[in-house]
């Protein structure tokens, strides 16, 4: 009779470790669909904060691009400004040699326009 005791309470003592171990096996699956559940979620939501990101750097990007073209035609005109004024600076001080030469304005009054003229440029 004590052999039949210790196998039934084997028995029982292995059902309740298959048991258990089915308990733990469901639990560890039970986890491992939350993880891959959340983890879809969270790639989902790199994905959509990637995309906004994109999408806003490139806005910005053809924002600095329209400013820089800006910037680049104002320096532009204002480098062609600059030319045609001192082409004009140097034409005025051609004419004044040549007024000074025929004796409308003296020696003085050339070297004062020349002087501001010259400044200029």
């Amino acid at each position: 009779m004590g052999n039949k005791r210790k196998v039934g309470h084997i028995e029982r003592f292995l059902k309740r470790a298959d048991k258990a171990i089915d308990e733990g096996i469901k639990k560890a699956d039970e986890i491992l669909d939350d993880a891959v559940e959340f983890g879809e979620m969270a790639a989902t939501q790199a994905k959509k904060t990637s995309k906004e990101l994109r999408n806003k750097a490139e806005k910005e990007g053809e924002i600095l691009k329209k400013k820089g073209k800006e910037k680049i035609n104002e320096s532009i005109m204002a480098a062609k400004a600059a030319a045609t004024s001192a082409e004009d600076d140097l034409k005025t001080l051609e004419r004044l040699g040549k007024l000074k030469k025929s004796g409308i304005i003296t020696d003085k009054e050339f070297q004062e326009k020349k002087k501001k003229i010259l400044a200029r440029i």
